[in-house]
Order: C-alpha cells, then structure tokens, then sequence
C-alpha cells in the first residue's frame, strides 16, 4: 500500500500542482516566510501578502534590518500578530546566530524562535530536499482517511500516530516533492468538505472510503468555548491630532496600534466622567457614538463602539500624538481599519 500511496501521490501531484512562487524557487527564506503567512490563510488570500512581503523585504538580512511596526503594517490583515514579531525575531537570528545564512539542519531551524516541528520539517524537506515528514491540517486529514484513523485529532496520541505513518509514506528519495504532494492533496484533492473521492487516484487505498468513514474523518473534540468582549474605543482628538496607544504582546492584536480603549463586561454606553476617570484625558465635548456589528476572531467575539471625542489639548509623554494624515502609518487591528474605511475619524475629515 505504501508505495502505491506514494506513486499515486506523485502522478497526481505533478498533474494538478499549483505554480506558487515559493515552488518556483524554493529557497529556504521564501518557504519559510510563506509557511507562517499560509498557517491560518487559504492560498488565494495568502499569496498577494506573500508577494507584498518579498517585494518590500527581498532578502532575509532586508526583513531582520525592517523596525518592527513597518513589519506589522504589512502583516494587516492576517491576524494572529505574534507571528509576525516572530518572524521578525527570527530573521534577526539568523543573522545574528547563523551569519546571515539560514540554517539547513532541521534542529538549527527548530531554535528559529516561532518556528515549531512542522514548520522546521518543512523548510528542511522543501528547500533542502531533507527527509522530514510534514504533518499539517492537510496532511492529518489525508492520512486520517487513508488509515481510517476515527479518535480525535485534538489528541496528542493520535497526532503521533499519524506523524509516524507520514514518516513511513515519506518518499526518502524525493523528500521535497512528495510533502507538497502531501499536503496539495488535503488542499485540493481530499478537502474537508466533498472531497473528490470519485475521480481520486488513492480510492482503491482509502480505508475511509472502503469502510463508509470518509465524512467523518478527521474526528476533533468540541471546539473552545468563545469568549465575548465588549471594546469601547475612544477616538479622543483636538484640531487635527488624535491619541492612540500601542498593544502589549499578551492579548490579542499585540505590538498594533489602536485609539485609546476601555473594556468593559457589557455594551452599555460610557459616560463622559467615566470616559474621564478611566483615561488621561480631558473631555470637551462628545460627538457621535457608533456601534459596530460583532467582530469574529478565532475564539472570540468581540463587540465594539466607537466614540467621537473632542478633547483638550494634552501632554503626557505616554500617549502618542498623531496628525489624521499620518494615521493610515500605524499597523491596525482590521476591527479598526474596517472602521476607519466606512466612517470619518474627525467630522468632514476621512483618513486617507
């Protein structure tokens, strides 16, 4: 079974693979960054940050001399922000710790920090044609089915059991080839959702299939339960400055910027002295009050208003002081950005 697994894999890959440009040159810095980008993106929303990021920052030594926030910027839009201070973590590393060189051993690209077991195995086994074994969402779907695997993936067990048969599947011979196979495949061939089992080169192999589990499989345990927020943003501005304040990095959207924000446990409208007695500002009148619609993260519901605010003039060194034309500058949470895109920031004034 294995090897007809293997050649089954290869034909189809090589008929129906997709020309990505970190196929076309698959050097180890353009796998890498298209890995993390691709880790909770589709392709197709993917690949124009992919291009945008290479454009911008052509080299690794390009990405690691970026500051931070410019990285940030570009990374707007793809959530998860940790991965972008990561990578630009990493890429400081890797001129620090390897000259500047990326490291070609799997253990070596293990310590980039962000960088974790499946990651590693593929920048190893792409870029340099290592035999490392992916295990991606991809990859544990199509082995889940073709071992009819029926306990929960959440589980560790059942990962490492599944990361032993991708071992076993590994095409030593061809390492790089044949986890693209692998994980092209989940992407396009055995998808969560109506895969193609009747035009699929591995039926006759599929233990799911032979034995009716296909839609079943993979088995996960119930999802997280969601957390509910109630944001309320304070767009505090004189003349034509606003203050903003930057995330921590132990929240969500970490290292963004936002304007000034009280969270509460309810939606319930703040009170201009509440607004006073929470934040360094002095109230001089309150304009409009929008409420948006709920904003889905992961695992988290977030509910927002937005408060037009006009303030005194203020000086405190811990707030930061920005004219409206320079706002569009600053790496935001897509909550905002969206917010930003359908209403004016200061009345008859739109950010650019």
């Amino acid at each position: 079974m294995i090897e007809v697994v293997r050649k089954g894999l290869q034909s189809w890959y090589e008929q129906h693979k997709r020309t990505l440009p970190w196929r076309s040159k698959p050097e180890p810095y353009y796998v890498w960054l298209s890995e993390v980008i691709l880790q909770q993106t589709r392709v197709d929303q993917g690949l124009s940050y992919f291009n945008t990021f290479i454009k911008t920052y052509p080299s690794i030594q390009d990405l690691a001399a970026a500051e931070l926030d410019d990285v940030l910027k570009l990374w707007q839009g793809l959530g998860y922000y940790s991965r972008a201070r990561n990578l630009h973590f990493a890429a400081n590393q890797v001129i620090t710790d390897f000259n500047g060189i990326f490291p070609e051993n799997y253990e070596d690209i293990l310590s980039l920090k962000g960088v974790g077991s499946y990651t590693a195995a593929a920048i190893a086994s792409i870029a340099f044609n290592q035999p490392k074994a992916v295990v991606d969402g991809n990859v544990i779907r199509v082995i889940s089915r073709l071992f009819d695997i029926t306990a929960s993936v959440n589980h560790t067990s059942t990962i490492k059991e599944i990361q032993a048969l991708a071992d076993e599947l590994m095409d030593i011979n061809n390492p790089s080839s044949h986890n693209q196979s692998m994980m092209e495949f989940g992407a396009l061939q055995c998808t969560p959702k109506n895969p193609k089992c009747e035009v699929c080169p591995l039926e006759t192999s599929c233990l799911a299939k032979t034995n009716g589990h296909v839609s079943m499989i993979p088995l996960k345990d119930k999802k997280v339960k969601r957390r509910t927020r109630y944001f309320n943003y304070i767009i505090a501005h004189y003349e034509d400055k606003l203050v903003i304040s930057q995330r921590g990095t132990d929240d969500i959207w970490g290292g963004l910027f936002e304007f000034l924000l009280i969270e509460n446990s309810s939606s319930n409208i703040l009170t201009p002295s509440e607004i006073e007695g929470l934040l360094p500002i002095s109230v001089k009148s309150v304009g409009k009050i929008n409420a948006e619609k709920k904003h889905v993260l992961s695992h988290q519901d977030i509910y927002a208003n937005f408060y037009h605010i006009e303030i005194n003039p203020v000086k405190d060194d811990k707030l930061n002081i920005v004219a409206l034309d320079d706002l569009h500058t600053f790496a935001l949470p897509r909550l905002i950005d969206r917010y930003l895109e359908n209403h004016e920031v200061i009345s008859g004034e739109k950010r650019h």
